[in-house]
């Protein structure tokens, strides 16, 4: 396309001046008489990046890249009525904001060195025209909305305005001013009113930017003011809805988990407000900022491992892989998602206190050396900005943090996530407060068990990258980790989109030490009569994995799913009971009695006192467009081995119990199945779950209904985790159902002296019992009581496991 457009000539003497000086991201000069074009320099520094090489890895490749791309979408540019390029019609809006952002990648080989098109003026005249096109079509006053809101009023805007302001000068008055109305009309002051609705959370985050954005290329302080000023409502912490909880939860649309991906936006988007309006008259000021700046290790840090993101967080976009309109560009996953909101962690540093963002900085260098995938600073998601970013925070001095050892329930999104030195593990559960999976925009149509307590892990050795590399449209959807699930067909989007699918149940939720942790969850099937308990106690080696009152009454099939391993290359070999067996491809193997399992490379399963179980390892095909409208159609082949605890044909109180233990050794595992004196389960109903494990001073239960368990007893449904120390004791508590009513928890044991407790801990008596009266709270908030005994404090012993 080669429309004849008036266009500013291009010299390296014009590029110097409009783009050597993008360095100004440190202190505003106050003398400057046009703040504004400060601010728009500034903008374009943090898009394109400043201080480095052009003609140095990794910086030449990502511009070869940007060259590369934009010169196929100008090659591919064909003007019509509907369209831009034949292949993004503007209708579904989605459409128009492809076609922005094929625009803004030309424009950046435009302004960009070393992109082979840099400075060429043909570019440069095809996109203002493409612009001009778009604008005249479509993205104007005179348009109505239609298909999705986001498109017009975050999407499109967005690439929009920083093609504008790359190309300021360029682009002339008139057309600067044009399509200054048309995000006007399409994002009028009144989005940034009532924080409700579509305007919360990240989407507000969002709409500042586009806001903001629009007042610097416009010259409008009254613009500016209002994104700042409209930023405040994001800043506090929520308590039910889209946005930042206490616990470090992050939800978006309303009953979705999203820390991953919305949450990302979120960071990244204050992040440049807050670095673009820094030291300027309009610098953002409200002492709650802190909340979001704080949230980096509390709400987002305990969701990366090792470089990448856990999909449990990640809601829909578990489900974007390759794409179908751009098959070249960088694929998505759990690691293209965890390297993002790492680049965002870096680029929020610019604006932290000096101690946090050196913390942040050393953060950063530990996941980028244990990243043994991708590295950090080979992902071609970058450009030359976060690549710049990002390098001088690996060649600043300073420690390289370790992984933290430890535990998190995040109650208010139905999260956990357990540490432990050389693995992790994450846990995804469903509620009347959250949404067992999301769909939408034709997004995640399978992803029907996320909620049913899918338990993912990592060991530092795995020879594969277990939930990476097109995990999700080669996994079975009705055999996810850790999930219970009843064989019950599902219909693509089973139970509405947007979150709406969700348990009417409310037991969900457990309490936590902050090393280990009893979590529980009341699991309701979807599409299905399947009700069961599940519990996972969380120690040091392993996870403590329970089930009761597993029962369904629809003539299905219904299992536990003990794992899922995506194996990458690898053959399956499992040694079962000491027994080396090689499986094959598509042949399952049934194992009546069941001990233990070790697969090598990964870990083991102890199932004390035996039990059925299944294995089935195979390579299984399946393409990102079967899970995602926008993917990819191309056949992929993986293989996966899933280990299954069945439970027959409607099951009438049926239960398991089987021990994870990641990274361990075949002897090590063989030693724990033997070893029956570590492991006491003391109950395993519907109406209580409940371990001790004496040599961590640990007895932990989860009381679904009032009543007694070992030397525990509570009035009301709740959860109780006691640890022993040698001359204390400390006793953690939780009611999950959130009724806030008060309940009380007897300990059977004397004590000499209260040493500490939560000011919602009453206690009413310490010999011969301790009993305590708790006012719970309707979160799930932990509440502590430690004591000193009165003689020496030990795990109950019960029945052996």
């Amino acid at each position: 396309m080669n429309t004849p457009v008036a266009v500013t000539p291009w010299t390296r003497r014009t590029f110097l001046g409009a783009f050597g000086a993008l360095g100004a991201l440190g202190a505003f000069p106050r003398a400057e008489p046009d703040p504004f074009g400060v601010l728009r320099r500034r903008w374009a520094a943090l898009t394109l990046g400043t201080g480095f090489d052009p003609a140095a890895a990794p910086y030449a490749g990502a511009l070869r890249r940007i060259g590369a791309f934009a010169a196929a979408h100008r090659a591919g540019m064909r003007p019509a009525p509907g369209s831009l390029w034949p292949d993004a019609p503007f209708d579904p809006p989605a459409g128009i904001t492809t076609s922005y952002a094929r625009l803004f990648t030309m424009a950046q080989a435009y302004v960009q060195p070393a992109t082979g098109l840099t400075g060429d003026p043909a570019v440069l005249a095809d996109v203002l025209a493409g612009l001009d096109h778009v604008r005249e079509r479509v993205y104007h006053a005179g348009t109505a909305r239609y298909g999705n809101w986001w498109e017009w009023q975050i999407g499109s805007p967005r690439l929009l305005l920083d093609t504008l302001t790359l190309l300021y000068d360029a682009a002339g008055e008139a057309r600067l001013q044009g399509n200054l109305a048309a995000v006007d009309h399409f994002v009028p002051d009144s989005a940034l009113g009532a924080y409700s609705g579509t305007s919360t959370g990240a989407n507000r985050v969002d709409l500042c930017r586009v806001v903001a954005l629009r007042g610097v290329l416009g010259r409008a302080p009254g613009k500016v003011a209002l994104a700042r000023d409209a930023l405040s409502p994001v800043f506090p912490h929520v308590v039910k809805g889209d946005g930042l909880y206490a616990d470090g939860s992050f939800v978006q649309h309303t009953w979705v988990a999203y820390t991953g991906t919305y949450g990302c936006v979120l960071l990244d988007g204050l992040a440049r407000l807050l670095v673009l309006l820094r030291d300027s008259p309009w610098e953002v000021t409200d002492s709650a900022r802190r909340t979001i700046v704080d949230g980096v290790e509390h709400a987002f840090a305990p969701f990366v491992h090792d470089g990448l993101v856990m999909d449990c967080v990640s809601g829909r976009a578990v489900s974007r892989g390759v794409s179908a309109a751009d098959p070249q560009a960088p694929a998505q996953g759990d690691r293209q998602r965890g390297h993002a909101l790492i680049a965002a962690v870096a680029l929020l540093a610019e604006a932290a206190p000096a101690a946090q963002r050196d913390r942040w900085h050393g953060m950063i260098r530990g996941w980028a050396a244990r990243d043994r995938v991708r590295p950090l600073l080979s992902d071609p998601q970058f450009g030359p900005a976060d690549l710049a970013r990002l390098a001088a925070v690996a060649a600043r001095p300073g420690p390289v943090l370790p992984e933290p050892v430890g535990h998190r329930l995040f109650a208010s999104m139905d999260r956990a996530v357990h540490r432990r030195p050389g693995w992790a593990a994450s846990l995804a559960m469903a509620s009347d407060r959250i949404t067992y999976y999301e769909n939408g925009n034709g997004e995640n149509p399978r992803g029907w068990h996320t909620g049913a307590g899918m338990l993912c892990w990592w060991h530092e050795e795995c020879p594969a990258d277990p939930y990476g590399d097109a995990f999700w449209p080669t996994v079975d959807p009705y055999r996810l980790p850790g999930t219970t699930v009843s064989a019950v067909p599902l219909a693509d989007n089973a139970g509405g989109g947007w979150g709406q699918p969700k348990p009417d149940v409310r037991w969900v939720g457990g309490v936590s030490d902050g090393t280990y942790a009893a979590i529980g969850q009341h699991l309701k099937g979807l599409g299905s009569s399947l009700q069961a308990r599940k519990s996972w106690f969380f120690t040091d080696d392993a996870i403590i994995c329970l089930g009761a009152g597993i029962t369904a009454t629809d003539g299905a099939g219904v299992e536990t799913v003990v794992d899922n391993r995506h194996l990458g290359r690898a053959d399956a070999v499992l040694t079962v009971d000491g027994e080396r067996r090689v499986l094959r491809d598509g042949r399952p193997e049934s194992f009546d009695c069941a001990h233990w399992v070790h697969l090598p490379g990964h870990g083991g399963y102890v199932l004390p006192g035996g039990a059925p179980l299944e294995a089935l390892y195979e390579a299984r095909t399946g393409a990102w467009h079967d899970i995602n409208a926008g993917g990819s159609a191309t056949p992929l082949t993986r293989r996966h081995l899933a280990l299954v605890h069945p439970h027959g044909t409607d099951p009438d109180d049926e239960g398991y119990l089987y021990v994870l233990m990641p990274g361990a050794g075949e002897q090590a595992v063989a030693e724990r199945a033997a070893d029956r004196g570590r492991l006491t389960v003391l109950a395993n109903t519907v109406d209580h779950q409940g371990v001790t494990v004496a040599p961590l001073g640990l007895t932990a239960v989860n009381f679904w209904a009032p009543g007694t368990v070992g030397p525990l007893t509570v009035t009301a449904p709740s959860c109780v985790l006691v640890r022993h120390g040698r001359d204390s004791a400390t006793l953690h508590l939780a009611e999950p159902p959130r009724t806030g009513e008060p309940f009380e928890v007897t300990w059977s044991h004397p004590v000499a002296r209260v040493l500490a407790r939560d000011p919602a801990v009453e206690v009413l008596t310490t010999t011969p019992v301790l009993r305590l009266r708790v006012l719970p709270g309707t979160a799930c908030a932990p509440h502590v009581c430690r004591v000193r005994p009165a003689r020496p404090a030990v795990p109950v012993a019960g029945q052996g496991a």
